[in-house]
């Protein structure tokens, strides 16, 4: 599934990408944490299909300036205005991540949690990210999303073998590289079995390094399909 991650600056700006995105996926990132006086019941009121409320932090790469309660806060609300998904990090006070976790399963399940960690400078080792694999899922979030830094082409293979771990225990996962090296990543990942992959409206909209445009990820991925069925069809005849 691709999901267009949009940064809007205003209200009316979100209103705008979102009607745009729409067209071209079935589901957005919201990135609030740059909205200006941000008015969640307007922007969820609109949306005509699926919807992921973040409120990244500065500490996280995010924009939000405010404090760690007023933060969780507007989760929260994202969550009781009927958002199919929020994206907590695991880097939150254990308490207000706590806090989420109830809404979310006050939901009924109507909404679904990603609990996110990033590394923005590196790729740990395979151990590492098992290891921070299982402290997410000891939250009890639905969907764990892991995001390193490429410095090598080899991290690639470390979490697309992260996926493959991650979906033999039964756990959603999101999972792929940043930055220019991690390209590759974030192309395969869904082939692997990873939940989402992000794109951008434009290449000017991107909201992280590396991140391919939806243009470019839906030509990627139509010719990955096609050369895999092709590759099906002759096991197929040879059989």
């Amino acid at each position: 599934m691709i999901c267009v991650s949009l940064n809007p600056e205003s209200n009316e700006e979100a209103v705008i990408k979102m009607q745009k995105a729409y067209e071209l996926v079935d589901i957005v990132e919201l990135r609030i944490d740059g909205i200006r006086n941000v008015d969640l019941e307007r922007l969820l009121a609109v949306k005509r299909k699926k919807v992921i409320v973040t409120n990244r932090c500065r500490e996280e790469g995010g924009k939000f300036t405010e404090s760690e309660s007023e933060r969780i806060a507007l989760l929260k609300q994202a969550v009781n205005l009927g958002t199919e998904y929020i994206d907590v990090e695991l880097s939150t006070i254990p308490s207000l991540r706590d806090a989420i976790g109830k809404a979310v399963a006050g939901s009924q399940g109507r909404t679904r949690w990603i609990l996110s960690w990033h590394d923005m400078a590196r790729t740990p080792s395979e151990r590492a990210l098992k290891m921070t694999l299982d402290q997410c899922r000891e939250s009890g979030a639905d969907i764990v999303k892991i995001v390193p830094f490429a410095t090598k082409n080899s991290d690639n293979l470390k979490i697309l073998n992260l996926i493959i771990h991650a979906k033999n225990r039964g756990q959603d996962i999101i999972a792929f590289c940043m930055g220019h090296r991690g390209r590759i990543s974030r192309v395969m990942a869904p082939f692997l079995g990873s939940y989402l992959s992000y794109v951008s409206l434009t290449s000017a909209e991107k909201t992280a390094p590396g991140q391919l445009t939806v243009a470019e990820m839906q030509q990627l991925t139509k010719i990955l399909a096609d050369e895999q069925a092709d590759n099906e069809n002759n096991l197929c005849a040879l059989r």
